[in-house]
């Protein structure tokens, strides 16, 4: 008997934080100031029900220049994660990159390839996971996010670009 060994890669959802999840209101790292896109969970749903893997691919510079700490983004994922949850949605993981190669203060002024346009966490999700990142989708908003998602090698990269008062409390 012959027994075949294929591994099975997984797809997955990326999805940029500020502007695509919620509201980019600026350099948000309180539940208070977080405001969910209209549809988002929806979206997750429905992507979980396809079979993708989601996760959060985010630069987070406000860590680096200063205005909140690695702690306060921890807080506030996990509070957005705990929604996600009560929404019957499982993120996979949040990546982020505090650095910023000229803004950023001390031991966050780096020159990280994490940091969008790089392709850093992608590829750090697609080893860490299995993913086939060529079947994998990406959402952002920004030219940033679609270079990094480019340079990664996904397959599809979407550019969306809400409203500013498209929240999901209207």
């Amino acid at each position: 008997m012959v027994s075949s060994s294929v591994t099975t890669r997984k797809k997955a959802l990326f999805l940029d934080r500020d502007g695509v999840i919620n509201i980019n209101n600026g350099y948000v790292y309180k539940p208070e100031e977080f405001e969910f896109t209209q549809g988002i969970f929806d979206l997750c749903r429905d992507a979980m029900d396809y079979g993708y893997l989601i996760f959060v691919v985010t630069n987070q510079s406000g860590i680096g220049r200063g205005y909140y700490t690695e702690a306060d983004f921890h807080r506030l994922t996990d509070w957005m994660l705990t929604m996600f949850r009560d929404q019957g949605i499982e993120i996979a993981k949040v990546y982020y990159c505090p650095y910023h190669p000229e803004h950023g203060i001390g031991r966050y002024k780096v020159d990280s390839p994490n940091r969008k346009p790089g392709p850093g966490m992608f590829l750090a999700a697609a080893e860490e996971f299995g993913v086939d990142l060529s079947e994998s989708v990406l959402i952002g908003d920004s030219d940033t996010d679609l270079q990094a998602g480019i340079a990664a090698g996904i397959g599809t990269n979407i550019l969306c670009r809400p409203p500013d008062n498209y929240s999901a409390h209207q």
